[in-house]
């Protein structure tokens, strides 16, 4: 409970300079958000009225008070492109951002992981090079070129999958897994090459270790030694960098989202900034930053669950 408590401090500290620096963005963008709210034709009265509206004729520290108890109540403000409540706007659209990345970081992971074990049980071997070296060329290839060239072959050559939009898990399951497939993959193309490196890595590395060799010594089959013995120690960095991409990746949807159409967070946001609507922006950003926080809690909480040592040695510290 003391490693619990101590997280949760630094959980409570870290949020609130993520929201506050949150709510700086809006004050450090360029030009008058008065002004963008107000639109082009505002006179001087209008704009005086919007700029109280806002909050912008008081002090910072004063602001950000009242927006963060204006946020924490789920008002977030209003889009001056289409009045809908920001808060409501990402309530519509998160889902489908939650599930394009849950979906993506399945497809990398379970592709990594039999990969990264073939590799690491014949470490040097031809498919550990072929690997390798395919995945040096997938993490040298953009997202968005990977995306158009997904289009191209599958959708549009093919016609297996959609090249735009998509249909509603709650309406039909099948169908939504079957549009997301490609969006997903292309998220996770990278991801997976990752993955495949970084726990081939650590296997050998666990690999080489005295009690792998004992275990060895007493006759234990080498896949039973891997798969029971070298697997959990090994997947400390898989974790890490699991939970770091997943925060990531929320924003990261953003390119794939306009491409495949996909009405998520990150056409939200890209949306916001073109029509250089900041409080939309300001309200995405928000939702990034802290769901990025959160995710590295958890997997702080989950390194406890890995490896109980953890949790001990930073109770007493």
């Amino acid at each position: 409970m003391r490693f619990v408590r101590k997280k949760l401090v630094q959980l409570i500290f870290v949020l609130l300079a993520v929201t506050f620096l949150s709510f700086l963005m809006l004050n450090l963008l360029p030009g008058d958000t008065a002004v963008v709210v107000c639109g082009i034709s505002c006179d001087e009265a209008g704009l005086q009225q919007t700029r109280t509206d806002l909050g912008l004729d008081k002090p910072i520290p004063v602001r950000y008070v009242e927006w963060l108890k204006n946020t924490a109540t789920g008002d977030m403000g209003i889009s001056a492109r289409n009045k809908q409540p920001v808060s409501e706007a990402i309530r519509e659209r998160m889902p489908v951002t939650i599930e394009l990345l849950i979906y993506s970081q399945f497809i990398a992971l379970v592709v990594a992981i039999p990969f990264a074990l073939i590799a690491a049980q014949r470490a040097g071997g031809i498919f550990d090079r072929s690997s390798t070296t395919i995945a040096f060329g997938l993490l040298s290839v953009p997202s968005f070129v990977i995306a158009l060239v997904f289009i191209l072959v599958f959708a549009v050559n093919l016609g297996w999958f959609p090249a735009v939009g998509y249909v509603k898990f709650t309406d039909n399951p099948a169908e939504n897994i079957h549009d997301l497939f490609l969006p997903a993959l292309t998220l996770a193309v990278a991801e997976m090459a990752v993955y495949l490196r970084l726990f081939r890595t650590d296997l050998i590395s666990t690999l080489q270790e005295d009690y792998i060799t004992m275990a060895k010594a007493k006759g234990i089959s080498s896949r039973r030694v891997l798969i029971r013995h070298a697997v959990r120690p090994s997947s400390f960095s898989l974790v890490t960098v699991a939970g770091l991409n997943f925060g990531r990746l929320i924003g990261g949807t953003l390119i794939v989202e306009v491409i495949f159409a996909l009405n998520g967070l990150g056409r939200y946001l890209y949306d916001g900034i073109s029509g250089r609507d900041y409080i939309p922006v300001q309200g995405a950003v928000l939702v990034v930053a802290v769901g990025y926080v959160l995710i590295n809690f958890a997997v702080d909480m989950f390194y406890a669950v890995i490896d109980p040592r953890i949790r001990h040695a930073r109770a007493i510290a």
